[in-house]
């Protein structure tokens, strides 16, 4: 099993030596390094200034949200990038949510899977640069066509020759359908959210995947020998997902929760946060389901459960920043003396 380092997205400041802490995990032998994006910092700016001191980790975005650029820019931008870094990008890619799309980018968030199937095809044409780039799709039309158009687009190549006809493009996906579609059309499967114990439940989705197929699953991990403050931040992350991160009437973090066998505890901590008793919200996360999709407590017990995710479909484990240097670092060397 791999061994992925997730640094997420800048909070109110950028991340501590973030650049320190890839080079940390070229040196340990983590096959990864994965910056992401909400509504502050983009995910490709701190990739490029990773590229410049590392030589052989993979980059990766998780995720670059399909509505910051069009295909065609975010093809650009991946092309330049994989260059610059000797071909070791991959990109991680996902729709966000209606709360973000519409609230940040001011665009629509219909039909986001057409969507998705449509910027898949266009960004791999930029990359393969094998004719000029055109799409006569329900969201994307290249050339432009509409009412006030001047008429006077036509397919164009990248002026740049692409370091490599494909750039991997994995799928950060957590509905049925849209998993599925990565399965269909993409690389890999970016779960945030999976437990090695309940892996069945997307067996319909990934039937079709082929043979080299990755599933990198986001797994915090909090060494401690006091399993109940091990658990306390998952359940806060938890709480705000249900709670905080979507629409009351659409959350696909609360759908997946129901999925999983929690959707009665799901719906009480969203009711919970969304009235503002956002500790009650936190104390109602079962124990047992941050437990399953994470790695806590001491560190026998940790040991225990790598071989549980050892025999599951995943294909790498994308660890999370701990917002603590020093902790992160010591949480790298912990895994890879397990797993590498």
């Amino acid at each position: 099993m791999k061994i992925g380092l997730h640094q997420g997205y800048w909070q109110k400041h950028p991340t501590d030596r973030f650049i320190e802490l890839a080079q940390k995990a070229e040196k340990l032998g983590f096959d990864s390094v994965f910056t992401a994006e909400a509504y502050g910092s983009d995910c490709f700016t701190p990739l490029a200034a990773i590229a410049a001191h590392t030589s052989s980790i993979r980059l990766c975005t998780g995720v670059m949200q399909i509505s910051a650029r069009t295909p065609v820019c975010a093809g650009m931008t991946a092309l330049t990038l994989d260059h610059i870094s000797g071909g070791r990008l991959a990109l991680g890619v996902g729709v966000s949510g209606p709360q973000v799309v519409e609230g940040w980018y001011g665009q629509p968030f219909k039909r986001p899977l057409e969507r998705t199937r449509e910027w898949l095809n266009l960004f791999n044409q930029v990359i393969a640069r094998e004719q000029g780039v055109a799409l006569d799709g329900r969201q994307y039309q290249l050339p432009y066509a509409g009412t006030d158009s001047l008429h006077l687009g036509k397919p164009l190549k990248s002026i740049t020759h692409p370091l490599r006809k494909k750039i991997p493009v994995f799928l950060g996906a957590e509905g049925p359908k849209n998993i599925a579609l990565a399965a269909e059309c993409f690389d890999g499967w970016l779960p945030i959210f999976v437990s090695p114990y309940r892996m069945g439940i997307f067996d319909e989705s990934l039937a079709g995947r082929p043979e080299h197929f990755e599933i990198i699953a986001m797994v915090n991990m909090i060494i401690s020998d006091n399993l109940k403050d091990a658990l306390f931040p998952g359940k806060m992350t938890m709480a705000l997902y249900l709670g905080g991160m979507g629409a009351k009437e659409e959350n696909f973090h609360k759908n997946l929760m129901g999925r999983m066998g929690f959707g009665d505890e799901a719906q009480q901590v969203q009711e919970l946060y969304l009235a503002g008793k956002h500790m009650e919200a936190i104390e109602a996360v079962p124990d047992a389901l941050v437990d399953e999709i994470a790695l806590v407590g001491p560190k026998e017990r940790i040991r225990e459960r790598l071989q549980d995710w050892k025999k599951s479909p995943v294909t790498q484990i994308l660890m999370g920043h701990s917002g603590n240097f020093d902790t992160t670092v010591s949480n790298m060397e912990f895994l890879a003396e397990e797993l590498l």
